[in-house]
C-alpha cells in the first residue's frame, strides 16, 4: 500500500511537471510570435452588389461589402492586434464614405489601434482617415483639402454641332434632368438646390467631421473654414496644424506600431483578408473550363436575409454593364431576384440596397409592383444614390434607411425625345413619312413634338408624376411617417436631398448603415435578436460565359483607357450613356445631370 502511494505520487509529480514545462513553453512560444497587424488598401471606386462570378476577375472587383467585411474580420481576429489602412484615391461617393466610416468606428470598438498612410491626401482620402489614431503622410506627400465643388456637364452644344436638338417635357421647378441636353448652364431652381446640398456636405460632411475627429486642437467651426481655405498642404505643414500625426514613409508605419504597442517585431498581414485568385493553367484546355463554369450557390436551409441589389440607371429588360463601364439596373432581372427571394423558405425578409440614380418610369414602377406582391418584410438600403427611380422602387419597404451622405428625394417626372433630323441632313440622310393619326410622329426621330403631341405628352408627364406622389405618400404612411400631401408636394418637384435632409424632412426613416437595415430586417423576419443572419446576395453574379454570351451586354472599355486626357472625357460623355440606354422609354424618373460632388 505504502508502495503504492509513493506511485501515485511519483506519477502526479511527473505529470504536474510536463505540464508546467508544457506551459513554459507556450507562453515562451507566444512571447516570440511576431505580433500581427492587419493591412488594408483602399482606394479606387467600390461598387455594391455581387461580384463577379469566376477564379479570373472575382477577386479584382472588391465591391464595399468586401471590404467592410475585411474590416469586421480583421476586428474579431484575436492574432490581430492592429489595422493599417492604405488609402489612396478613394473613389466613392459620401454614402459609402459614411459606410466605410462607420466600419472603422466599430473596429476601434475592438480596443485595437489604426494607423493611416496617405501618399496623396485627397479629401475623401483624408476624411477616411480621420477615423485612425494616427494619419501619416510620407515627407513629399500632399493634403488636398481645398474645400468642395459640385461639376455639372451640358450637352446641348455638342448636340446642336451635330446638328441634333432636344425636346423634352417635365414636372417640377426642380426636376432639373433635362437641362443638359436644354441648356448650357444651370437655372435658378438648379442652381438653388445644388447650393443647399452642397452646404450641407461642407458644413456636416466636412467641417464638423474635421471637428470632432481633431477634438483635441478645439478648432471653432471658422477655424476649419480658414485652414480649407488655405489649402492644400505639404506634409509638413499639415503635421504642424494638426490635421495628420506624423511625416514618414511606409515603413515608419510598422515602427510606430512597436512604439505603440511595445513590441521589439511585427509581422504586417499584406492584404489581409482578400480573397486569392485561384491559379488558372492557361495552357491546360481542362483548367480553361473554370471561366465558363457556372457560378456556384451555396444553399442550406438556415434562416437567412436576402439582400437584393439595385444598382445603376433602372431599365426594362435584364441587368447589363454598358460600353462605357456603367451598370444597369434592370426590371427582368430585378424581379427574378425579388422573386427568388419570396419563394426561397429559408429567406426570412429582404433588404432592398439602392445605388440608383433612377431611369426609366415603367421599369421602377414594375420593380416596386414586384416588390408590394412580396409578402416577406422588406427594408431599404440606400447607398450613394437612391433618386427619382431610385427613391420610387423603396417606397415598398416597410423603413427606410439612409446615409447622412446618401443623395436621394428628386421625385419627378419628365420625358422627350432628341430630333435628329438636323444630323441625317448632315450626313445626307432623308426621309419621308406618311401617317395616320394626330399624334402618330410623337416618338418620331427626325422632328420636334408638334402642338397635338406636346398636350399628349403632358398628359402622360401630369399622370406619372400624381402616380410618384400617390404611391410616395402611401410608402410613408406604411412606415408611419405622418406626411400629408400638400407637405409632400412641397417636398417634390423634382428637389434634391442628402440623407440628413430627407431624414429632417421625412421622406426616409433612420440615418444607418446596410448592416443596421440588416439588423431590422432580421428582426422583422423573427430572427433571434442580435444575430449575425447569413445572407442570400441577389441577383447573383454572371459567370464568363454568361457575360460573353448575354446578346445585350456591352463590354466596357474603361479599364483599357485609363490614359491621361481620355478616362476623364469618358467621364464626361457618361453622363450620355443612361440617356441612350433609355432613348425607346417615354417617361422617365431621373437624378439631376451626370452629378458629382468633389
Amino acid at each position: 500500500m505504502k508502495s503504492l502511494i509513493i506511485l501515485c505520487v511519483t506519477v502526479v509529480s511527473f505529470v504536474s511537471s510536463q505540464n508546467l514545462i508544457l506551459a513554459q513553453d507556450k507562453k515562451a512560444e507566444e512571447k516570440t510570435k511576431p505580433t500581427s497587424i492587419a493591412h488594408i488598401r483602399i482606394s479606387g471606386s467600390l461598387g455594391e452588389g455581387v461580384a463577379i462570378a469566376e477564379p479570373l476577375f472575382s477577386s479584382m472587383q472588391e465591391t464595399l461589402k468586401d471590404k467592410i467585411d475585411r474590416i469586421k474580420k480583421a476586428s474579431t481576429d484575436t492574432t490581430v492586434k492592429g489595422l493599417l489602412l492604405e488609402i489612396d484615391g478613394v473613389d466613392v461617393g459620401w454614402g459609402k464614405l459614411d459606410e466605410l466610416t462607420e466600419a472603422l468606428n466599430n473596429f476601434k470598438k475592438s480596443g485595437k489601434k489604426i494607423y493611416s498612410y496617405l501618399e496623396a491626401g485627397e479629401m475623401k482620402d483624408y476624411l477616411l482617415a480621420l477615423s485612425s489614431d494616427k494619419i501619416i503622410l510620407p515627407e513629399s506627400g500632399w493634403l488636398m483639402l481645398t474645400g468642395l465643388r459640385a461639376e455639372v456637364t451640358f450637352y446641348k452644344e455638342m448636340l446642336e454641332k451635330i446638328g441634333a436638338q432636344a425636346d423634352f417635357l417635365k414636372v417640377g421647378d426642380f426636376k432639373s434632368a433635362i437641362e443638359p441636353y436644354t441648356r448650357t448652364t444651370m437655372s435658378e431652381s438648379s442652381r438653388k438646390q445644388m447650393e443647399s446640398m452642397l452646404d450641407d456636405f461642407y458644413e456636416k460632411s466636412i467641417v464638423a467631421r474635421i471637428q470632432q475627429e481633431r477634438g483635441s486642437k478645439k478648432w471653432a467651426p471658422e477655424d476649419i473654414r480658414k485652414i480649407i481655405d488655405n489649402g492644400p498642404y505639404t506634409a509638413k505643414k499639415a503635421t504642424e496644424l494638426g490635421l495628420v500625426d506624423m511625416v514618414g514613409y511606409f515603413p515608419s508605419v510598422t515602427e510606430a506600431f512597436k512604439k505603440e504597442l511595445k513590441v521589439d517585431d511585427i509581422t504586417l498581414l499584406k492584404n489581409y483578408g482578400k480573397n486569392k485568385v485561384d491559379e488558372i493553367d492557361f495552357s491546360n484546355p481542362f483548367a480553361l473550363l473554370k471561366l465558363f463554369a457556372a457560378p456556384t450557390i451555396s444553399s442550406n436551409s438556415k434562416p437567412k436575409i436576402a439582400v437584393i441589389y439595385a444598382t445603376g440607371a433602372i431599365n426594362t429588360g435584364k441587368s447589363e454593364q454598358s460600353f462605357l463601364g456603367s451598370e444597369s439596373c434592370g426590371s427582368t432581372s430585378m424581379i427574378q431576384a425579388i422573386k427568388q427571394a419570396e419563394n426561397d423558405k429559408s429567406v426570412k425578409a429582404i433588404v432592398l440596397r439602392v445605388d440608383s440614380p433612377g431611369g426609366s418610369a415603367l421599369a421602377s414602377d414594375l420593380i416596386w409592383a414586384e416588390l408590394m406582391r412580396c409578402k416577406k418584410p422588406i427594408i431599404a438600403s440606400m447607398s450613394d444614390v437612391a433618386a427619382s427611380g431610385g427613391y420610387y422602387i423603396c417606397m415598398a419597404a416597410s423603413k427606410i434607411y439612409a446615409e447622412p451622405g446618401t443623395i436621394t428625394g428628386s421625385i419627378g417626372v419628365f420625358g422627350g425625345k432628341i430630333n435628329m433630323g438636323g444630323t441625317y441632313a448632315k450626313l445626307g440622310i432623308t426621309s419621308e413619312v406618311i401617317t395616320r393619326g394626330a399624334n402618330a410622329n410623337l416618338f418620331s426621330s427626325t422632328s420636334s413634338f408638334s402642338k397635338s403631341e406636346r398636350e399628349a405628352m403632358t398628359k402622360l408627364i401630369d399622370d406619372c408624376y400624381d402616380q410618384f406622389l400617390t404611391k410616395a405618400l402611401t410608402g410613408r404612411e406604411k412606415a408611419g411617417s405622418k406626411l400629408d400631401r400638400k407637405t409632400l408636394e412641397g417636398l417634390a418637384g423634382g428637389r434634391v436631398w442628402t440623407g440628413r435632409q430627407a431624414k429632417a424632412n421625412g421622406l426616409i426613416d433612420e440615418l444607418g448603415t446596410m448592416q443596421d437595415a440588416i439588423k431590422m430586417a432580421a428582426k422583422l423576419g423573427g430572427l433571434p435578436a442580435n444575430s449575425d443572419p447569413e445572407l442570400l446576395l441577389l441577383p447573383k453574379g454572371k459567370s464568363f460565359l454568361d457575360s460573353f454570351l448575354e446578346p445585350k451586354t456591352q463590354l466596357s472599355l474603361k479599364s483599357g483607357l485609363d490614359i491621361s486626357g481620355v478616362t476623364s472625357l469618358f467621364k464626361e460623355v457618361k453622363g450620355l450613356d443612361s440617356f441612350l440606354r433609355m432613348r425607346n422609354e417615354p417617361l422617365w424618373l431621373m437624378l439631376p445631370y451626370n452629378l458629382q460632388v468633389k
